[in-house]
Protein backbone atom coordinates (compact mmCIF):
# COMPACT_ATOMS: atom_id res chain seq x y z
CA UNK A 1 0.00 0.00 0.00
CA UNK A 2 1.17 3.44 -0.82
CA UNK A 3 1.69 5.82 1.63
CA UNK A 4 -0.66 8.58 -0.35
CA UNK A 5 -3.37 6.18 -0.79
CA UNK A 6 -3.63 6.13 3.42
CA UNK A 7 -6.57 8.39 4.88
CA UNK A 8 -5.60 10.62 7.68
CA UNK A 9 -9.22 9.88 9.55
CA UNK A 10 -8.31 6.18 9.30
CA UNK A 11 -5.58 6.90 11.04
CA UNK A 12 -7.13 8.97 13.56
CA UNK A 13 -9.80 6.32 13.75
CA UNK A 14 -7.56 3.59 14.40
CA UNK A 15 -5.58 5.16 17.10
CA UNK A 16 -8.09 6.21 18.77
CA UNK A 17 -9.49 2.73 19.19
CA UNK A 18 -6.04 1.21 20.24
CA UNK A 19 -5.94 3.85 22.73
CA UNK A 20 -9.01 3.25 23.98
CA UNK A 21 -8.48 -0.56 24.10
CA UNK A 22 -5.19 -0.04 26.06
CA UNK A 23 -6.84 2.14 28.47
CA UNK A 24 -9.68 -0.52 29.12
CA UNK A 25 -6.95 -3.30 29.69
CA UNK A 26 -5.48 -1.24 32.58
CA UNK A 27 -6.16 -2.29 35.97
CA UNK A 28 -7.97 0.39 38.35
CA UNK A 29 -5.81 0.74 41.21
CA UNK A 30 -8.42 -0.56 43.77
CA UNK A 31 -9.31 0.69 47.12
CA UNK A 32 -8.33 -0.79 50.66
CA UNK A 33 -10.34 -2.41 53.24
CA UNK A 34 -10.15 -0.87 56.13
CA UNK A 35 -13.92 -0.50 57.69
CA UNK A 36 -15.74 -2.95 60.46
CA UNK A 37 -19.10 -2.96 61.50
CA UNK A 38 -18.78 -0.50 63.90
CA UNK A 39 -16.84 2.24 61.51
CA UNK A 40 -19.51 1.07 58.51
CA UNK A 41 -22.34 1.92 61.01
CA UNK A 42 -21.32 4.82 62.43
CA UNK A 43 -20.92 6.20 58.70
CA UNK A 44 -24.32 5.25 58.29
CA UNK A 45 -25.87 6.68 61.10
CA UNK A 46 -24.30 9.28 61.03
CA UNK A 47 -25.47 10.33 57.48
CA UNK A 48 -29.01 9.52 58.83
CA UNK A 49 -29.09 11.75 61.94
CA UNK A 50 -27.95 14.87 59.69
CA UNK A 51 -29.35 18.09 59.27
CA UNK A 52 -32.60 16.39 58.17
CA UNK A 53 -33.42 15.49 62.03
CA UNK A 54 -33.58 19.28 62.56
CA UNK A 55 -36.10 20.37 60.52
CA UNK A 56 -37.72 17.01 58.42
CA UNK A 57 -40.51 17.36 61.08
CA UNK A 58 -41.65 21.12 60.24
CA UNK A 59 -42.38 20.75 56.76
CA UNK A 60 -43.66 17.08 57.13
CA UNK A 61 -45.81 18.22 59.71
CA UNK A 62 -47.12 20.80 57.32
CA UNK A 63 -48.69 18.39 55.15
CA UNK A 64 -49.70 15.23 57.05
CA UNK A 65 -50.92 17.12 60.52
CA UNK A 66 -52.32 14.71 63.00
CA UNK A 67 -50.92 12.00 60.64
CA UNK A 68 -47.26 12.73 61.28
CA UNK A 69 -46.51 9.89 63.23
CA UNK A 70 -48.14 7.54 60.46
CA UNK A 71 -45.59 9.50 57.96
CA UNK A 72 -42.63 8.13 59.73
CA UNK A 73 -43.99 5.07 60.04
CA UNK A 74 -44.35 5.04 55.84
CA UNK A 75 -40.80 5.89 55.37
CA UNK A 76 -39.71 3.45 57.78
CA UNK A 77 -41.51 0.82 56.10
CA UNK A 78 -40.56 1.99 52.63
CA UNK A 79 -36.46 2.56 54.28
CA UNK A 80 -36.12 -1.14 55.03
CA UNK A 81 -37.29 -2.49 51.70
CA UNK A 82 -35.04 -0.50 50.42
CA UNK A 83 -32.01 -1.51 53.10
CA UNK A 84 -32.41 -5.02 52.66
CA UNK A 85 -32.00 -4.75 48.86
CA UNK A 86 -29.21 -2.78 49.17
CA UNK A 87 -27.67 -4.95 51.41
CA UNK A 88 -28.39 -8.00 49.50
CA UNK A 89 -26.89 -6.55 46.78
CA UNK A 90 -23.50 -4.71 48.44
CA UNK A 91 -22.54 -8.39 49.84
CA UNK A 92 -22.89 -10.02 46.25
CA UNK A 93 -20.81 -6.97 44.28
CA UNK A 94 -18.64 -5.39 47.53
CA UNK A 95 -17.76 -2.58 44.81
CA UNK A 96 -17.34 1.29 45.55
CA UNK A 97 -20.78 2.83 43.53
CA UNK A 98 -23.81 1.21 45.26
CA UNK A 99 -27.03 0.98 43.49
CA UNK A 100 -24.84 2.22 39.75
CA UNK A 101 -23.18 -0.86 40.20
CA UNK A 102 -25.67 -3.23 41.01
CA UNK A 103 -28.32 -1.67 38.37
CA UNK A 104 -25.36 -2.21 35.61
CA UNK A 105 -25.01 -5.48 36.84
CA UNK A 106 -28.21 -6.57 37.38
CA UNK A 107 -30.34 -4.80 34.66
CA UNK A 108 -28.32 -3.20 32.40
CA UNK A 109 -26.26 0.43 31.85
CA UNK A 110 -29.15 2.12 31.62
CA UNK A 111 -30.81 1.57 34.70
CA UNK A 112 -27.49 1.80 36.73
CA UNK A 113 -26.54 4.80 34.84
CA UNK A 114 -30.22 6.30 35.89
CA UNK A 115 -29.63 5.66 39.94
CA UNK A 116 -25.44 7.23 39.86
CA UNK A 117 -26.85 9.99 37.94
CA UNK A 118 -29.41 10.83 40.26
CA UNK A 119 -27.43 10.02 43.54
CA UNK A 120 -24.76 12.21 42.02
CA UNK A 121 -26.43 15.00 41.23
CA UNK A 122 -29.02 15.12 43.90
CA UNK A 123 -26.30 14.15 46.52
CA UNK A 124 -24.42 16.70 45.27
CA UNK A 125 -26.91 19.63 45.41
CA UNK A 126 -27.69 18.00 49.52
CA UNK A 127 -24.41 18.72 50.25
CA UNK A 128 -24.35 22.58 49.49
CA UNK A 129 -28.03 22.77 51.25
CA UNK A 130 -25.97 20.97 54.38
CA UNK A 131 -22.88 23.42 53.99
CA UNK A 132 -25.08 26.17 53.94
CA UNK A 133 -27.30 25.40 57.20
CA UNK A 134 -24.53 25.03 58.81
CA UNK A 135 -23.09 28.47 57.96
CA UNK A 136 -26.40 29.80 59.36
CA UNK A 137 -26.29 28.23 62.71
CA UNK A 138 -22.36 29.07 63.27
CA UNK A 139 -21.98 32.60 61.14
CA UNK A 140 -25.53 33.92 59.95
CA UNK A 141 -23.78 37.11 58.94
CA UNK A 142 -21.44 35.23 56.95
CA UNK A 143 -22.97 31.90 56.05
CA UNK A 144 -21.50 31.68 52.40
CA UNK A 145 -18.09 32.12 53.26
CA UNK A 146 -18.32 29.70 56.56
CA UNK A 147 -19.85 26.72 54.30
CA UNK A 148 -17.18 27.09 51.43
CA UNK A 149 -14.51 26.59 54.52
CA UNK A 150 -16.33 23.78 55.77
CA UNK A 151 -16.85 22.03 52.40
CA UNK A 152 -12.88 22.33 51.41
CA UNK A 153 -11.95 21.19 55.48
CA UNK A 154 -13.75 18.36 55.22
CA UNK A 155 -12.74 17.34 52.04
CA UNK A 156 -9.29 17.44 53.30
CA UNK A 157 -10.61 14.54 56.38
CA UNK A 158 -11.66 12.74 53.15
CA UNK A 159 -8.03 13.19 51.39
CA UNK A 160 -6.79 11.78 54.94
CA UNK A 161 -8.12 8.43 54.18
CA UNK A 162 -11.60 6.41 54.93
CA UNK A 163 -10.41 5.63 58.38
CA UNK A 164 -10.21 9.76 58.87
CA UNK A 165 -13.84 10.13 57.76
CA UNK A 166 -14.90 7.39 59.89
CA UNK A 167 -13.43 8.66 63.18
CA UNK A 168 -14.66 12.07 62.75
CA UNK A 169 -18.09 10.63 62.00
CA UNK A 170 -17.97 8.76 65.12
CA UNK A 171 -16.98 12.18 67.49
CA UNK A 172 -20.14 14.35 65.65
CA UNK A 173 -21.76 11.49 65.95
CA UNK A 174 -21.61 11.25 69.70
CA UNK A 175 -22.42 15.39 69.89
CA UNK A 176 -25.80 14.95 67.35
CA UNK A 177 -27.19 12.24 69.98
CA UNK A 178 -26.21 13.93 72.52
CA UNK A 179 -27.79 16.92 71.62
CA UNK A 180 -30.73 14.92 70.84
CA UNK A 181 -31.24 13.29 74.00
CA UNK A 182 -31.30 17.03 75.88
CA UNK A 183 -33.80 17.68 73.56
CA UNK A 184 -36.04 14.68 74.01
CA UNK A 185 -35.66 15.44 77.95
CA UNK A 186 -36.43 18.81 77.39
CA UNK A 187 -39.57 17.66 75.95
CA UNK A 188 -40.38 15.07 78.59
CA UNK A 189 -39.84 17.60 81.36
CA UNK A 190 -42.46 20.04 79.98
CA UNK A 191 -44.30 22.00 80.16
CA UNK A 192 -46.58 20.29 77.48
CA UNK A 193 -48.96 21.58 75.58
CA UNK A 194 -52.48 22.10 76.27
CA UNK A 195 -55.51 21.37 73.66
CA UNK A 196 -54.66 17.79 73.19
CA UNK A 197 -53.08 18.01 69.57
CA UNK A 198 -49.54 18.98 70.23
CA UNK A 199 -47.71 20.71 68.31
CA UNK A 200 -50.13 19.92 65.37
CA UNK A 201 -51.61 21.84 61.93
CA UNK A 202 -54.74 20.28 61.06
CA UNK A 203 -53.08 18.45 57.63
CA UNK A 204 -55.34 15.46 56.13
CA UNK A 205 -54.72 12.10 55.40
CA UNK A 206 -53.44 13.01 51.93
CA UNK A 207 -50.51 14.51 53.40
CA UNK A 208 -49.42 11.03 54.41
CA UNK A 209 -47.28 10.38 51.33
CA UNK A 210 -45.94 13.78 50.32
CA UNK A 211 -44.75 14.28 54.26
CA UNK A 212 -43.69 10.20 54.17
CA UNK A 213 -41.45 11.38 51.20
CA UNK A 214 -39.59 14.09 52.61
CA UNK A 215 -38.83 11.98 55.91
CA UNK A 216 -37.31 9.33 53.66
CA UNK A 217 -34.47 11.96 52.73
CA UNK A 218 -34.07 11.98 56.32
CA UNK A 219 -33.79 8.24 56.41
CA UNK A 220 -31.47 7.60 53.16
CA UNK A 221 -27.90 7.69 54.70
CA UNK A 222 -27.76 4.06 54.89
CA UNK A 223 -27.02 3.97 51.20
CA UNK A 224 -23.50 5.62 51.95
CA UNK A 225 -22.78 2.03 53.64
CA UNK A 226 -23.12 0.27 50.50
CA UNK A 227 -21.21 2.97 48.36
CA UNK A 228 -18.74 2.51 50.67
CA UNK A 229 -18.41 -1.27 49.68
CA UNK A 230 -15.01 -1.89 48.24
CA UNK A 231 -13.28 -0.20 51.37
CA UNK A 232 -15.35 -2.41 54.22
CA UNK A 233 -13.59 -6.02 55.70
CA UNK A 234 -15.86 -9.07 54.93
CA UNK A 235 -18.07 -7.50 53.09
CA UNK A 236 -20.72 -10.30 52.71
CA UNK A 237 -20.87 -10.07 56.93
CA UNK A 238 -20.18 -6.60 57.58
CA UNK A 239 -22.43 -4.23 54.97
CA UNK A 240 -25.83 -6.26 55.71
CA UNK A 241 -25.72 -6.03 59.30
CA UNK A 242 -24.27 -1.91 59.60
CA UNK A 243 -26.60 -1.11 57.07
CA UNK A 244 -29.64 -2.69 59.51
CA UNK A 245 -28.42 -1.61 62.28
CA UNK A 246 -27.82 2.00 61.44
CA UNK A 247 -31.84 2.06 59.71
CA UNK A 248 -33.04 0.54 63.20
CA UNK A 249 -31.22 3.09 64.87
CA UNK A 250 -32.66 6.18 63.13
CA UNK A 251 -35.82 4.86 63.22
CA UNK A 252 -36.27 4.38 66.73
CA UNK A 253 -34.97 7.71 67.14
CA UNK A 254 -37.34 9.30 64.51
CA UNK A 255 -40.56 8.06 65.80
CA UNK A 256 -39.54 9.02 69.48
CA UNK A 257 -38.69 12.64 68.35
CA UNK A 258 -41.51 12.72 66.43
CA UNK A 259 -43.90 11.75 69.56
CA UNK A 260 -42.21 13.78 71.82
CA UNK A 261 -42.65 17.08 69.57
CA UNK A 262 -46.13 16.18 68.96
CA UNK A 263 -47.04 16.32 72.83
CA UNK A 264 -44.89 19.28 73.65
CA UNK A 265 -45.18 21.61 71.32
CA UNK A 266 -48.19 24.02 70.95
CA UNK A 267 -50.65 24.34 68.81
CA UNK A 268 -49.50 24.75 65.05
CA UNK A 269 -46.02 25.65 66.37
CA UNK A 270 -44.30 22.33 65.14
CA UNK A 271 -45.90 23.04 61.32
CA UNK A 272 -44.86 26.69 61.37
CA UNK A 273 -41.25 26.95 62.50
CA UNK A 274 -38.19 26.24 60.96
CA UNK A 275 -35.96 24.62 63.61
CA UNK A 276 -38.34 22.48 65.62
CA UNK A 277 -36.20 20.89 67.82
CA UNK A 278 -34.75 24.58 68.90
CA UNK A 279 -38.31 25.03 69.66
CA UNK A 280 -38.98 22.38 72.03
CA UNK A 281 -35.95 23.36 74.43
CA UNK A 282 -37.21 27.34 73.90
CA UNK A 283 -40.65 26.22 75.30
CA UNK A 284 -39.43 23.84 77.85
CA UNK A 285 -37.87 24.49 81.55
CA UNK A 286 -34.54 24.12 79.99
CA UNK A 287 -34.30 26.61 77.95
CA UNK A 288 -30.97 27.83 78.93
CA UNK A 289 -29.74 24.89 76.89
CA UNK A 290 -30.83 26.55 73.26
CA UNK A 291 -26.83 26.91 71.90
CA UNK A 292 -26.01 22.96 72.57
CA UNK A 293 -28.92 22.36 70.32
CA UNK A 294 -27.60 25.01 67.62
CA UNK A 295 -24.12 23.63 68.64
CA UNK A 296 -25.46 19.57 67.68
CA UNK A 297 -27.50 21.06 64.60
CA UNK A 298 -23.84 21.88 63.32
CA UNK A 299 -22.68 18.79 64.03
CA UNK A 300 -24.96 17.29 62.23
CA UNK A 301 -24.85 18.98 59.43
CA UNK A 302 -21.23 18.61 59.26
CA UNK A 303 -21.29 14.65 59.88
CA UNK A 304 -23.93 14.55 57.09
CA UNK A 305 -21.81 16.79 54.44
CA UNK A 306 -18.56 14.54 55.33
CA UNK A 307 -20.59 11.10 55.10
CA UNK A 308 -22.57 12.84 51.69
CA UNK A 309 -19.04 13.87 50.18
CA UNK A 310 -17.76 10.24 50.94
CA UNK A 311 -20.69 8.50 49.19
CA UNK A 312 -20.32 10.64 46.13
CA UNK A 313 -16.91 10.63 45.61
CA UNK A 314 -17.27 6.54 45.68
CA UNK A 315 -20.25 6.82 43.46
CA UNK A 316 -18.53 9.30 40.95
CA UNK A 317 -15.43 7.02 40.92
CA UNK A 318 -17.29 3.43 40.08
CA UNK A 319 -19.45 5.67 37.06
CA UNK A 320 -15.73 7.43 35.85
CA UNK A 321 -14.68 3.41 35.81
CA UNK A 322 -17.45 2.45 33.56
CA UNK A 323 -16.83 5.85 31.10
CA UNK A 324 -20.18 7.07 32.13
CA UNK A 325 -18.01 10.32 33.43
CA UNK A 326 -15.16 11.52 32.37
CA UNK A 327 -11.99 8.60 32.65
CA UNK A 328 -10.06 11.21 34.97
CA UNK A 329 -12.26 10.70 37.85
CA UNK A 330 -10.98 7.39 38.39
CA UNK A 331 -7.82 8.13 39.64
CA UNK A 332 -7.28 6.41 43.01
CA UNK A 333 -3.77 7.80 44.71
CA UNK A 334 -1.96 9.12 47.38
CA UNK A 335 -0.65 7.02 51.11
CA UNK A 336 -4.11 6.50 52.06
CA UNK A 337 -5.68 5.24 48.33
CA UNK A 338 -8.42 7.85 48.18
CA UNK A 339 -10.22 8.34 44.97
CA UNK A 340 -9.49 11.96 45.12
CA UNK A 341 -9.82 13.22 41.35
CA UNK A 342 -13.36 12.52 42.81
CA UNK A 343 -13.12 14.01 45.75
CA UNK A 344 -11.65 17.36 44.62
CA UNK A 345 -14.43 17.63 41.67
CA UNK A 346 -17.63 16.95 43.85
CA UNK A 347 -16.29 19.35 46.23
CA UNK A 348 -14.84 22.13 43.96
CA UNK A 349 -18.43 21.89 42.36
CA UNK A 350 -20.48 22.28 45.86
CA UNK A 351 -18.20 25.55 46.19
CA UNK A 352 -19.66 26.45 42.92
CA UNK A 353 -22.97 25.76 44.20
CA UNK A 354 -22.65 27.86 46.84
CA UNK A 355 -21.19 30.55 45.46
CA UNK A 356 -23.69 30.74 42.81
CA UNK A 357 -27.25 29.51 43.67
CA UNK A 358 -29.27 29.35 46.65
CA UNK A 359 -29.37 25.37 46.99
CA UNK A 360 -32.22 25.25 50.20
CA UNK A 361 -34.85 24.86 47.29
CA UNK A 362 -33.58 21.85 46.43
CA UNK A 363 -33.76 19.51 49.42
CA UNK A 364 -37.12 17.97 47.22
CA UNK A 365 -34.83 17.96 43.95
CA UNK A 366 -32.44 15.31 46.62
CA UNK A 367 -35.24 13.38 47.83
CA UNK A 368 -36.88 12.45 44.12
CA UNK A 369 -33.44 11.47 42.81
CA UNK A 370 -32.76 9.24 45.63
CA UNK A 371 -36.23 7.51 45.48
CA UNK A 372 -35.29 6.86 41.64
CA UNK A 373 -32.09 5.81 43.18
CA UNK A 374 -33.17 3.10 45.43
CA UNK A 375 -36.28 1.93 43.00
CA UNK A 376 -33.62 0.39 40.65
CA UNK A 377 -31.70 -1.11 43.96
CA UNK A 378 -35.43 -2.44 44.27
CA UNK A 379 -35.67 -3.96 40.68
CA UNK A 380 -31.81 -5.28 40.74
CA UNK A 381 -32.59 -6.81 43.79
CA UNK A 382 -35.57 -8.73 42.65
CA UNK A 383 -33.45 -10.73 40.33
CA UNK A 384 -31.14 -12.02 42.79
CA UNK A 385 -31.83 -15.87 42.48
CA UNK A 386 -31.24 -16.12 46.36
CA UNK A 387 -32.98 -14.46 49.02
CA UNK A 388 -32.63 -14.05 53.11
CA UNK A 389 -35.45 -14.78 55.00
CA UNK A 390 -35.78 -11.31 56.05
CA UNK A 391 -35.98 -10.20 52.84
CA UNK A 392 -38.16 -11.98 50.45
CA UNK A 393 -38.31 -10.91 47.07
CA UNK A 394 -42.10 -9.83 46.90
CA UNK A 395 -40.17 -7.09 49.40
CA UNK A 396 -38.55 -6.00 46.48
CA UNK A 397 -41.47 -5.22 44.25
CA UNK A 398 -42.92 -3.38 47.25
CA UNK A 399 -39.63 -1.50 47.40
CA UNK A 400 -39.49 -0.79 44.34
CA UNK A 401 -43.74 0.42 43.85
CA UNK A 402 -43.56 2.49 46.90
CA UNK A 403 -40.21 4.36 46.03
CA UNK A 404 -42.10 5.44 42.64
CA UNK A 405 -45.00 6.22 44.13
CA UNK A 406 -43.51 8.40 47.23
CA UNK A 407 -41.27 10.43 44.30
CA UNK A 408 -44.12 11.17 42.35
CA UNK A 409 -46.22 12.57 45.24
CA UNK A 410 -43.42 15.12 45.73
CA UNK A 411 -44.04 18.83 45.54
CA UNK A 412 -44.68 19.29 42.03
CA UNK A 413 -41.48 21.81 41.54
CA UNK A 414 -39.10 18.66 42.80
CA UNK A 415 -40.50 15.99 40.36
CA UNK A 416 -40.46 18.26 37.24
CA UNK A 417 -36.88 19.67 38.36
CA UNK A 418 -35.40 16.17 39.14
CA UNK A 419 -36.92 14.83 35.79
CA UNK A 420 -35.41 17.31 33.56
CA UNK A 421 -31.96 16.97 35.24
CA UNK A 422 -32.14 12.89 34.50
CA UNK A 423 -33.25 13.64 31.08
CA UNK A 424 -30.38 16.10 30.72
CA UNK A 425 -27.87 13.59 31.72
CA UNK A 426 -29.68 10.41 29.69
CA UNK A 427 -29.24 12.44 26.62
CA UNK A 428 -25.75 13.84 27.58
CA UNK A 429 -24.96 9.72 27.74
CA UNK A 430 -26.75 8.84 24.72
CA UNK A 431 -24.86 11.51 22.53
CA UNK A 432 -21.37 10.46 23.90
CA UNK A 433 -22.58 6.43 23.28
CA UNK A 434 -23.22 7.81 19.63
CA UNK A 435 -19.90 9.68 19.17
CA UNK A 436 -17.93 7.15 20.40
CA UNK A 437 -19.48 4.34 18.29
Amino acid sequence: MKLNRIVPGTILSEFTRWKGSLSAMRPHRQLQRRLGVFDATSIGLGSMLGAGVFVVFAPASALAGNFLVLSVLVAGAVAYCNAVASAELAARYPASGGTYVYGRKRLGEWPGFLAGWGFVTGKTASCAAMALTFGHYVAPDYPVQVAVAAVVALTAVNLLGITRTALLTRILLCAVLATLIFVAAAAIVGPHSEGGTGGLSPGSAAGVLPAAGLVFFAFAGYARIATLGEEVKDPARTIPRAILAALAGAFGIYLALALLLLNHLPDGELAATTTPLLEAVVHSRLSAGAPLVQAGAAAACLGALLALITGIGRTALAMARERDLPVALARVGGRHTVPFAAELAVAAVVIVLLLTTDVMTVVGFSSFGVLIYYAVANAAAFTLPDHPGHAPKWLNAVGFCSCLLLAFTLPPVSVLGMAAVLAVGAAGRFLVLRFRR
